[in-house]
């Protein structure tokens, strides 16, 4: 299933125009807290999907009736971009166990590249509620490694993969490769270049959240 929070007008449409703008980009922490309240956002859409059921609590006056979720919530994201969109989700789901993938592309010189992943931890997935939160879902296949690679912690009952901006290809392999799973982006995009950037896009989200890195 797919939810796309530009598909109605709200304040999400605002963080995502500052995130794109590069009169803005060059201020981290402006960008890093846009993508914090992304995550909020994101957490409260997903909170409305989780299974709830009445709990008693007691007020100063008497008994009030609650609606609560008690669901194990799994927050996994991949490094080193994805953690201020992570941190957006946790701020919500504070209770959440916690999931961190280092990977990255590994470019050879006829432009193709792979995926590498090189550092991995995570809490026991059986029976939970799997959030993957990477900010640009472009070909999908950094998603598609870190769900192939938790397969070993665990069946998990649920999977939601929220990025700020998916290309419409990413979009298509994802409904391919994970059927159940609930898509969340902030924006699709349609282009996606032969380097398997994202058009408009916004350029590199870990370099603009925390400083450009030496390339290889």
């Amino acid at each position: 299933m797919i939810h796309n929070l530009s598909s109605q007008n709200s304040l999400a449409n605002h963080y995502l125009a500052q995130l794109r703008d590069v009169n803005v980009q060059n201020n981290r922490l402006v960008f890093r807290k846009n993508m914090e309240r992304l995550g909020n956002i994101f957490a409260y859409e997903i909170s409305k999907l989780l299974p709830y059921k009445a709990v008693e609590t007691e007020t100063p006056l008497g008994i009030a009736i609650s609606p609560l979720s008690d669901t194990k919530i799994v927050l996994c994201t991949i490094l080193r971009a994805g953690l201020p969109l992570h941190q957006g989700l946790l701020d919500y789901f504070d209770e959440a166990g916690n999931a961190f993938v280092a990977a990255y592309r590994k470019n050879h010189k006829d432009g193709t590249f792979e995926i590498n992943l090189e550092y991995i931890t995570c809490p026991d997935l059986t029976g939970a509620t799997l959030i993957i939160s990477d900010p640009m879902l472009a070909t999908g296949a950094s998603i598609q490694k870190t769900i192939e690679s938790l397969e070993e912690y665990g069946n998990y009952d649920q999977l939601h993969i929220v990025s700020i901006i998916a290309s419409s290809y990413g979009v298509k392999q994802m409904r391919r490769l994970f059927p159940k799973a609930h898509l969340w982006m902030a924006a699709e995009d349609d282009e996606l270049t032969a380097k398997s950037y994202i058009v408009p896009g916004l350029g590199d989200a870990g370099d603009l959240a925390y400083g450009k890195k030496l390339q290889e």
